[in-house]
C-alpha cells in the first residue's frame, strides 16, 4: 500500500465552502481599489535573492532567518517572495514606469512565503493584499492610502479596527534618535531577550518591534522618536494628521511603532483589530513610506508609500462573524426516471447559459436520493423532470424554504425563477 503524502506544514489547502470567503475579500479589494485608481500588478513568486537583501534589509529576521532561498540550475540564488513591496518596486524600475507617468498607483494580491513560527492567521505560505503609490512625496498620498484601507475594511464589514501611526524621520534626523536609542538600550541590555541583545548590535530599531513583554516594557520607557524629528519631517507628520482629520479617519499616535522592515522613512502605520480570534496576533495590515528604496535598487529617485494586509487574518475575522458567503443554487433539477436523464442534463446546461446557478446530480439514482441531495444543496427551488414534464413542456418549481409549488413552462424556467422574491435559505439536511 502506498504511503499517503500530506501537504507541507504551514501551507494550507483552500477548498470549496471556505474559498468563497477569500473570493469575497478579493473581489471587494478589486472593486474598492479600482475606485481609487489603483491598477493590479502581478509579479513572479520567485525573485533574485539580492532584491530582498537590498530592500528589506540583510539584518532583518525575514532575510536572515525566514526566506525560502535556493540555488537554481544556473547557479543563481533565488528566493520565494516574503513580501510584495520589493517585487513591485523591481517591476516599476525594470519597466521604466516613471518615464511613462509621474504618479503610479498599483495593487497586488497573492501568496508570500516565510519560514517562521506559525501563529494565528499567519502561515508559511500566507496571502497578502497590498497597494503601492509611486511619485508623490506629499502627506496627502499617505492619507489616501490609509483611506483605501479604512474603506476596504468598512466594505468587508470589519469596523473594530484601530489605526496606529508614527513617523520614523529621515536621514537628517534619525541618526540623533538612533544614537540616543542605542545609549538607552545598552543601559538596559540585561533586561532584553537574547534576540534583542543581538538586534541591539545589528539594528536597534528592531528591539521596538519585539513582542517579548520585558522588551516591550523597556521600549515603552525609551526615547520618543517624535521628539527628534527635523522640521520637514515634523511638518509632514503634522500635515498627515490634519488630512486624516479632514477625511474623518480616527487614529492613535504610537511612537513605538516601527514596522519590521528596514526600508521605511517618515510615515509608518498599522491597522490593529480587537478580536479574541486573533489572540496576540492582532495586526491585520500596515505599511509606510519608503522614499529611498527606488534609488537604492538602482532606479530613479522616486518617492513611494504602500501597505499590505494579511488576507488570512481578514478571512479569519469574517468567518468568526458568522456571515454566509457560499452562494446557494437557484435550482436543483431532479429526474424522475432514467429516460429523463439526458433531458435533465440538457435543461441544466441551457439554464446555466441563461445565468442560473443550477445543481444536477449526474449520477442519477432514485428520486428519493436526488431530493436528499437537493435538500443538502440549499437550492431555492427544485424541479422534478419526468416523462410527463417532457411531453407537456410544463413542470413545477418546488420552493425549498416551503410554500406552494409554482407552475412553470420548461422554456421559461429562468425568467420564472428570477421573478420570485428571495426567501431565506432552507436549513440544509445534515
Amino acid at each position: 500500500m502506498s504511503q499517503k503524502i500530506n501537504g507541507v506544514k504551514g501551507m494550507n489547502d483552500l477548498l470549496p465552502g471556505e474559498i468563497e470567503v477569500w473570493q469575497f475579500v478579493e473581489s471587494t479589494a478589486r472593486t474598492l481599489f479600482g475606485r481609487f485608481g489603483y491598477g493590479e500588478v502581478r509579479t513572479p513568486m520567485v525573485e533574485d535573492t539580492a532584491l530582498f537583501v537590498r530592500s528589506v534589509g540583510e539584518e532583518t529576521d525575514i532575510v536572515g532567518k525566514e526566506m525560502y532561498t535556493f540555488e537554481d540550475k544556473g547557479g543563481r540564488s533565488l528566493s520565494l517572495r516574503p513580501e510584495g513591496t520589493a517585487p513591485a518596486a523591481r517591476a516599476y524600475i525594470e519597466h521604466s514606469v516613471s518615464n511613462q507617468e509621474p504618479v503610479s498607483r498599483w495593487f497586488y494580491m497573492g501568496p508570500m512565503f516565510r519560514y517562521e513560527r506559525m501563529k494565528t492567521g499567519r502561515y508559511r505560505q500566507f496571502y497578502q493584499i497590498g497597494a503601492e503609490a509611486y511619485g508623490a512625496r506629499e502627506p496627502a498620498q499617505d492619507a489616501e492610502l490609509m483611506d483605501v484601507v479604512v474603506q476596504f475594511l468598512e466594505a468587508l464589514g470589519l469596523t473594530d479596527v484601530t489605526l496606529n501611526i508614527n513617523s520614523l524621520g529621515d536621514d537628517n534626523c534619525r541618526p540623533a534618535y538612533h544614537a540616543k536609542l542605542v545609549e538607552y538600550l545598552n543601559a538596559h541590555r540585561e533586561e532584553l531577550c537574547a534576540d534583542c541583545q543581538q538586534r541591539l548590535e545589528r539594528n536597534p530599531l528592531r528591539v521596538l518591534d519585539c513582542k517579548n513583554e520585558k522588551c516591550q516594557a523597556v521600549a515603552a520607557a525609551g526615547p520618543n522618536v517624535l521628539e527628534f524629528l527635523c522640521e520637514p519631517c515634523r511638518a509632514h507628520f503634522t500635515d498627515l494628521q490634519r488630512k486624516l482629520g479632514v477625511l474623518g479617519i480616527k487614529y492613535v499616535v504610537n511612537h513605538r511603532l516601527v514596522r519590521g522592515l528596514d526600508y521605511y522613512t517618515r510615515t509608518v502605520f498599522e491597522f490593529i483589530a480587537s478580536h479574541p480570534a486573533l489572540g496576540t496576533a492582532s495586526t491585520v495590515g500596515g505599511g509606510g513610506r519608503y522614499d529611498k528604496m527606488m534609488k537604492g535598487l538602482g532606479g530613479p529617485d522616486v518617492p513611494a508609500v504602500g501597505f499590505a494586509m494579511g488576507l488570512d487574518r481578514l478571512v479569519l475575522l469574517l468567518k468568526e462573524g458568522g456571515k454566509t458567503f457560499t452562494q446557494r443554487p437557484d435550482l436543483f433539477i431532479a429526474v424522475a426516471d432514467e429516460g429523463s436523464q439526458d433531458a435533465g442534463l440538457a435543461l441544466a446546461s441551457r439554464l446555466r447559459r441563461e445565468g442560473l446557478k443550477v445543481d444536477f446530480d449526474t449520477r442519477g439514482g432514485s428520486l428519493k436520493s436526488q431530493m436528499k441531495r437537493a435538500d443538502k444543496s440549499g437550492a431555492r427551488f427544485t424541479l422534478v423532470l419526468g416523462e410527463q414534464e417532457r411531453q407537456s413542456g410544463q413542470a413545477k418549481l418546488k420552493p425549498m424554504a416551503g410554500g406552494e409549488p409554482i407552475p412553470v413552462a420548461l422554456d421559461s424556467v429562468a425568467a420564472t425563477v428570477r421573478a420570485q422574491p428571495e426567501a431565506p435559505a432552507a436549513a440544509p439536511a445534515s
